[in-house]
């Protein structure tokens, strides 16, 4: 497992060790990664096999300039294929050894997506606060995912929301930089691997041994956070999302 798990000390010392601009890079052997991927779908996150890098900022896709390389799932069935099952995750993990792998969103958990320096600061708050925090992943590319518990499952199926609806306020005022991923959406799950020469990388901050919280425990400070990084968003507005595949 990542380093970052475990108990209260030693998530603090990593989040200052990062904070300072010392974070540490995770790395994963086969043996390793496995183990990573196992654990989330463990925690009841459904993988699915994604793209990873190739050489030359491009995606192991066969789609001419991809929108978004290593970032999306192999196969359009994505959804019905992501799965919690050992058996099926060693399989894929042993046969694609370079593959990335996706969680679907809106099925067991929601994932509050944000800027890194609004994440970072909003996990201290949190913590400092006494709030249970769930899951934490961060990205190179600068974003910071929280899961979370999901708002609807299949059995009460007026409470689900399109992750179109919360990825797209209709103003950057109301939710700015947050992207709401739920029904019909999905994150890399760490470990995963980006494009570029630099070993840019997806990994756990808290890892998923920690128990889902409600997504609205945690939005106010989010928000919040945002609010104050929102300057630094104006770099994303242009991003495409969610990505069509």
């Amino acid at each position: 497992m990542s380093a970052t798990f475990g108990g209260r000390s030693g998530r603090r010392g990593k989040l200052s060790q990062w904070l300072l601009g010392r974070r540490p890079k995770e790395t994963a052997d086969d043996g390793g990664r496995e183990a990573l991927l196992l654990a989330a779908a463990a925690a009841g996150l459904p993988l699915a096999p994604a793209a990873h890098p190739a050489p030359g900022y491009r995606c192991s896709c066969d789609r001419v300039g991809c929108p978004t390389p290593a970032r999306h799932p192999v196969s359009f069935a994505w959804q019905t294929q992501s799965t919690t099952d050992r058996g099926q995750i060693e399989r894929w993990a042993r046969h694609q050894p370079e593959a990335n792998f996706i969680t679907a969103t809106g099925m067991v958990h929601d994932v509050l997506d944000v800027p890194v320096e609004a994440g970072r600061e909003a996990l201290e708050r949190l913590l400092d606060s006494g709030v249970e925090v769930g899951p934490v992943a961060e990205s190179d590319d600068g974003r910071m995912l929280f899961f979370t518990l999901t708002r609807g499952t299949p059995e009460d199926e007026d409470e689900w929301w399109p992750c179109e609806l919360d990825c797209r306020p209709e103003t950057m005022d109301e939710h700015p930089g947050l992207r709401w991923h739920c029904r019909g959406s999905y994150v890399l799950v760490p470990p995963a691997r980006l494009p570029g020469d630099d070993g840019q990388q997806v990994r756990w901050v808290r890892g998923p041994e920690h128990a889902l919280p409600d997504p609205l425990s945690l939005l106010e400070m989010l928000t919040d956070a945002c609010a104050r990084h929102v300057g630094s968003e104006a770099e994303h507005a242009g991003t495409a999302w969610p990505p069509r595949h």
